[in-house]
């Protein structure tokens, strides 16, 4: 970095082009993103046009957009020339209007249309994540045909590893990989070489959905079609890859109590934090005014037997742990396919039988720790009586935790919901005031 640093400062394009070409596309773009706008200009423009728009395709959009503002149109024009349909798609979705138009004018009037048909599709869905850049076939092509038709037209594609069979209506009838043609005879058709049990999306899929696709049958290309089977595109590996980083982050922010964003850390400021965080904050503060008023209804109780106060954040410690575990397991099986709410009752049934034996055994641990620690090395004098109501009200917490935390997800999901949102926070305010009732509830019984 101090090297390319300095041969900017000392103006030796020269031998800046030459390490520049050593580079890898992404290596660039991160290069690219850590220079002034002026800096980054000079080494945009030392770049060969295909490597410059690869770069610029790796950008994240606050330094495409720094970058647009500064480049010709002419410069303007060889990028969206060399950027493949989705990328420039996704560039005009995250710019703002006035640069979309400008790089809409200066864009292939036939790519323009292309673009605009993307940018219809709902955000989110596979008919956003398209290229229509891909290989397609004819049933009746030779082999040697089929290869000279990639040869001719591969240059421009997303891949030429899948070629794709369409009829006269540009029906989606079959698909076969180059190595098939590679290895077949001249003379065979593609017809009798293509796979007709084809694997699709189609437009409106979640993005979501699409990426479990491309695990479950370990896809490097995928299929789009439109309701009548008709092949509109096809979404490629690396664009999914982006697509379960995504997920994944908005899961982990929404199991956190955050509103989701897309935008890296470092990059977003102070009040858009604050609003991603403080309306969850807001909401799980006011429902935690009812563990209060649990504990007010009791605060006479309380104050005769002051020996329970001391055991309360313990209980709602482990009744959230022990909900969170549950909860974060059932999220996580949803979001691979592994659940369904087909399988509530068998997920219940799981969860009860883990719960018996986690209560138990934290519910001994527990006995053992206020026999030993809290009355013989601690001499607080916790009565036997006492120590049994803790212990029972461990296991019925642990059992009733788990039991929320792995149902709440699938309620969700069934009800159409994010079950990432019935995640930690949301399940912790319930088990708390859940086992502070039953804490009282056992008091109340035992201790009169």
């Amino acid at each position: 970095m101090q090297e390319l640093i300095q041969l900017v400062e000392q103006k030796q394009y020269q031998a800046l082009r030459g390490r520049l070409n050593e580079m890898n596309a992404v290596d660039i773009a991160g290069l690219l993103e850590t220079f002034s706008g002026g800096q980054a200009v000079i080494l945009f423009r030392l770049l060969p046009k295909t490597t410059a728009a690869l770069a610029f395709s790796y950008l994240d959009p606050d330094a495409q957009e720094q970058l647009i503002g500064v480049l010709t149109d002419r410069e303007l024009g060889f990028v969206m020339e060399e950027l493949s349909m989705d990328d420039a798609a996704d560039l005009l979705e995250e710019m703002p209007a006035g640069v979309a138009k400008r790089v809409l004018a200066q864009t292939d009037p036939a790519d323009r249309r292309i673009i605009n048909q993307l940018l219809k599709y709902p955000e989110d869905s596979a008919g956003s994540l398209l290229t229509t850049e891909f290989v397609g076939l004819k049933a009746d092509m030779t082999v040697k045909e089929a290869l000279n038709h990639i040869r001719r037209s591969g240059l421009d594609k997303e891949t030429i590893y899948i070629g794709y069979v369409t009829d006269e209506a540009r029906h989606l009838i079959g698909v076969l990989s180059v190595r098939q043609l590679l290895l077949a005879e001249e003379r065979q058709t593609v017809g009798s070489l293509m796979e007709t049990r084809v694997i699709s999306v189609a437009t409106t899929e979640d993005q979501e959905a699409v990426a479990q696709v491309f695990a479950k049958y370990d896809l490097i290309a995928l299929p789009v079609v439109d309701s009548e089977n008709r092949l509109i595109g096809i979404i490629t590996v690396d664009d999914v890859v982006d697509i379960m980083q995504q997920e994944t982050t908005e899961d982990m922010q929404k199991m956190a109590a955050m509103l989701p964003t897309d935008r890296p850390y470092l990059r977003t400021g102070v009040t858009e934090l604050f609003r991603q965080r403080i309306p969850w904050l807001l909401l799980l503060m006011v429902s935690a005014t009812v563990t209060g008023m649990i504990i007010t209804g009791f605060e006479n109780a309380l104050s005769s037997m002051v020996a329970l106060v001391a055991f309360m954040p313990m209980l709602m410690d482990t009744g959230g742990n022990c909900g969170s575990q549950a909860s974060v397991t059932v999220i996580r099986s949803l979001a691979l396919g592994e659940v369904r709410f087909r399988d509530i009752f068998r997920v219940i049934g799981k969860e009860l039988r883990v719960s018996l034996l986690c209560g138990v055994t934290l519910a001994v641990a527990n006995f053992l720790k206020i026999l030993l620690l809290d009355n013989l090395l601690l001499g607080r004098g916790v009565s036997l009586t006492v120590a049994v109501v803790v212990c029972l009200t461990i296991l019925c917490t642990v059992i009733i935790a788990k039991l929320v935390g792995c149902t709440l997800p699938l309620l969700a999901k069934k009800c159409g919901l994010d079950p990432a949102v019935m995640a930690s926070p949301f399940i912790t305010t319930i088990v708390d005031a859940v086992s502070l009732l039953v804490y009282f509830g056992i008091a109340t019984s035992f201790l009169r």
